[in-house]
Parts: C-alpha cells; structure tokens; sequence
C-alpha cells in the first residue's frame, strides 16, 4: 500500500490562505484549483518541487448534511484522499486486513473511489483518477 498511494488530504480553514502558505512559502506546484458547482466543491492539489507522483489535496471539512450515509457529526465530517495507481488491488488488500468500507466501490467521471473509516471516525475516499485527470499521478 505504502508503495503505490501517493495522494494525501490536509483539511485546511481556508483554501486561499493554504494555497498563498503551500506556493508562495514553500514553492509548491499548484497542480489543480477548480471549482465543482454541481457539489458546491472546490478541489485543489499542490505537490512539493520534484516530488513527481507525490501530491497533496487540500480540502475543507464536510458539513453533516452533506453525507447522510455516515450520521451527523458536530463540526462536519474530514475526507481524506488515498490515491493508488490499482485501485482493486489495494481494495483487496483493505479488505483482507478487515477494513470495511462504507461505501462500495463506484465509478464516477473522475475516476473509482469507494469510502471506508479509520479508528478516528475519518473517512477515507480510496481513488484511483482517470487518465487525463490533472491530478493523476
């Protein structure tokens, strides 16, 4: 797993704010910044200079109301992103180490993603980007 996750999610307060301390401080690419009407998202990815396949998401809690499917949550619910290059084999290897996942794996544009939550009530977006996607690695 370790070897072919690559793509890691900061929660931040503000995402101009991150952008400014990420690129202007610490030289970071910004590799993607759009915004997603139809979910009211906004999705930003920065990679450190040089770190080819290593990115970061930034991203911004979400409210309660917005994933029914997990309860209510004071504060929202965080995702976080683990992107792999094979998606099902590291499904598989999730589920061979008892992780059970949320919601099963979907196929959406951007690519397949299915949800699961670690021991501290974080939920765990496990996706693997369509080629083409800025942020594929």
């Amino acid at each position: 797993m370790r070897q072919s996750i690559t793509h890691v999610a900061l929660v931040v307060r503000d995402y101009d704010e991150a952008i400014a301390f990420y690129c202007g401080v610490l030289g970071f690419d910004l590799l993607e910044d759009t915004y997603q009407p139809e979910q009211d998202k906004r999705w930003v990815v920065v990679r450190p200079k040089g770190g080819q396949g290593t990115s970061i998401v930034l991203a911004r809690a979400s409210k309660p109301e917005q994933e029914p499917f997990v309860g209510d949550q004071t504060g929202g619910r965080v995702f976080m992103f683990l992107n792999t290059d094979d998606f099902w084999r590291d499904y598989n290897r999730l589920i061979a180490e008892g992780v059970t996942f949320i919601r099963e794996p979907k196929t959406e544009d951007y690519g397949t993603v299915a949800v699961f939550q670690d021991l501290y009530g974080n939920l765990w977006d496990l996706l693997q980007l369509t080629d083409g996607h800025p942020a594929a690695a």
